[in-house]
């Protein structure tokens, strides 16, 4: 039974390298390379560092334009990024009203060149031959000129000399007036002086590159900057803390310890003690375990990223406008007692469980001969298909009409079309119009064909914190993420995780059958891989093209 089951190893390990969708351009070169990685008993990870590094002398850059391993594999869309050049850029946000302080940051070897020519300070004369030698973490006041000599602000000069920096290299940053003129006046006299603009997220790439981050924490860093709730920062934060990567790190080296041990009785089988198969096995329980709780907390970081959006619909002027200008403390929506007052989507953002939520309030649904109104229903129907919660407003006054009938009958059929789970609530609003014995008769009767139910009164705010207490509970906001982590994982980590379990799994089918120690090394070689893909110790050229140059231009 172990042979044919050894042969179903590797023929799935040649599957996956040939269906393999991290990188989609493989040539017959990265074939064969995964090949000897298979079988190969002295592997060792390519680390992009050093993958880096080696390459210098050739091209002198950071970043490759192509990734050795992929052979003639498609060139990446971020340029390459010289060793030899310094980089800046604006990192204080530009386009809403000024901030008293703006910051403008430099990167590289020549940072503290660059800024010697456009910065003077202030206790002294600008002369030919100054030289600027700034003390580490030392804060100078003076001017900065631009080209022409002129003076175009005064500033602070906060100076970072490397190591002890975010890219581990000098880094100087220049507060300036907040205004978008001084701070684009100030960035342009950098520039003349030499340095080069920033590419988008190329600071945090530079601090991957030297070692200052690795690659799980720099993608945190890009979510903290992004963070719509607290909920949303405060797991980002703890990513960037080390949580989630010295998890990975420590189940990288425990695959790592096994998979020597493993290879170390492959080749002196005779001169080491018999291997405790009971301890392997539990090591490898150990593992999976860890694996599984980290892949729990994927569709929380779906939450915390994407947030909720609850869709408020139902007839017209059933109060879904007043029930969203309550529900959001604010008068986003206009409210009339003239029926298909809202012909568009009204948006307001909240924040419950501290998971951002995104209110749209839609026009009442009906048949209707008016043009604009008519565009107003498709766009509701619209909505509730692609919303997480539907929220099926009816007024306690009027109770269940059969305009209610059909449109539940529509929302129904939508779901079914698409195959939706979407949670439908019924909202029985504006209770204060009509007697608690008239409300609970034909509600009570209807609750079975929705999720949940609940009663609110948008005059007075009763029932609204009920519906955001149903939301919680139905979405499964309330469920932290286990052991109390605060960090999440991505769905580029959630794939690599995945992949590590399937091997941990495979492997404890290898124990089980007592396949020979040979077959066990693939599956822990596969681990080790697919948890270096998450670090970065072993990732592409590609990979990290796509990660960084979705962060903000600055960081």
């Amino acid at each position: 039974m172990a042979v044919p089951l050894a042969f179903r190893n590797i023929i799935f390990q040649l599957q996956r390298c040939k269906n393999a969708s991290i990188f989609p351009k493989f040539s017959n070169q990265i074939h064969r390379r995964n090949l000897s990685l298979i079988f190969s008993t002295s592997y060792k990870p390519t680390n992009p560092r050093t993958l880096v590094s080696s390459k210098l002398a050739k091209e002198d850059t950071l970043v490759l334009r192509k990734d050795e391993r992929l052979g003639n594999g498609e060139a990446s869309s971020l340029e390459p990024v010289s060793s030899s050049t310094t980089i800046a850029a604006i990192v204080t946000s530009l386009g809403g009203p000024p901030g008293a302080v703006g910051i403008v940051r430099l990167s590289g070897p020549s940072a503290v060149s660059i800024v010697g020519r456009v910065f003077r300070p202030k206790s002294r004369k600008r002369r030919k031959d100054f030289s600027w030698s700034p003390n580490s973490h030392v804060v100078e006041y003076g001017v900065v000129f631009d080209s022409n000599c002129n003076v175009i602000d005064e500033v602070l000069v906060v100076p970072m000399l490397g190591p002890k920096s975010y890219t581990r290299e000098d880094v100087i940053e220049l507060q300036c007036h907040g205004s978008e003129v001084c701070l684009r006046r100030v960035l342009r006299a950098c520039l003349d002086a030499g340095a080069r603009l920033a590419e988008p997220g190329e600071f945090t790439l530079r601090a991957f590159l030297n070692g200052r981050l690795d690659l799980a924490q720099a993608e945190n860093v890009g979510k903290l900057i992004t963070a719509n709730s607290t909920a949303a920062a405060d797991s980002a934060l703890a990513g960037i803390q080390g949580g989630f990567s010295g998890m990975v790190k420590l189940l990288r080296a425990q695959c790592i310890e096994l998979l020597t041990e493993i290879e170390a009785r492959l080749d002196f089988d005779d001169e080491m003690p018999p291997l405790d198969s009971v301890l392997v096995v539990n090591k490898i329980c150990t593992m999976l375990r860890e694996v599984d709780n980290a892949l729990e907390t994927a569709n929380y970081d779906k939450l915390l990223q994407s947030g909720v959006q609850v869709a408020i619909v139902g007839r017209p002027n059933v109060g879904k406008s007043s029930l969203l200008n309550a529900w959001s403390k604010s008068e986003r929506a206009i409210v009339t007692n003239i029926a298909g007052t809202t012909r568009d989507i009204v948006e307001a953002n909240i924040t419950v469980g501290g998971i951002p939520v995104t209110l749209l309030d839609t026009a009442g649904i009906r048949d209707t001969d008016d043009v604009v109104e008519k565009i107003g229903v498709e766009r509701s129907e619209a909505v509730a298909t692609s919303a997480d919660v539907i929220v099926l407003t009816v007024s306690a006054a009027e109770g269940w009409t059969l305009e209610d009938d059909r449109l539940l009958e529509r929302i129904q059929s939508n779901k079914r079309a698409s195959s939706s789970s979407t949670p439908l609530f019924l909202v029985v609003n504006k209770i204060d119009c009509a007697s608690s014995s008239s409300n609970c008769e034909w509600a009570d009767r209807l609750s079975s064909s929705f999720d949940k139910l609940v009663f609110t009164c948008a005059v007075t705010g009763q029932g609204i914190s009920d519906l955001e207490s149903s939301i919680v509970d139905l979405v499964g906001l309330d469920k932290i993420p286990c052991g109390g982590r605060k960090w999440t994982v991505n769905q580029r980590q959630c794939e690599q995780l995945v992949r590590a379990r399937e091997a941990f799994v495979r492997l404890q089918s290898s124990i089980d059958e007592e396949i020979p120690f040979d077959f066990w090394t693939i599956d822990l070689r596969e681990a080790a891989l697919a948890l270096a893909q998450i670090s970065g110790e072993d990732i592409s050229e590609e990979v990290l093209s796509n990660i960084f140059g979705k962060f903000c231009i600055g960081k």
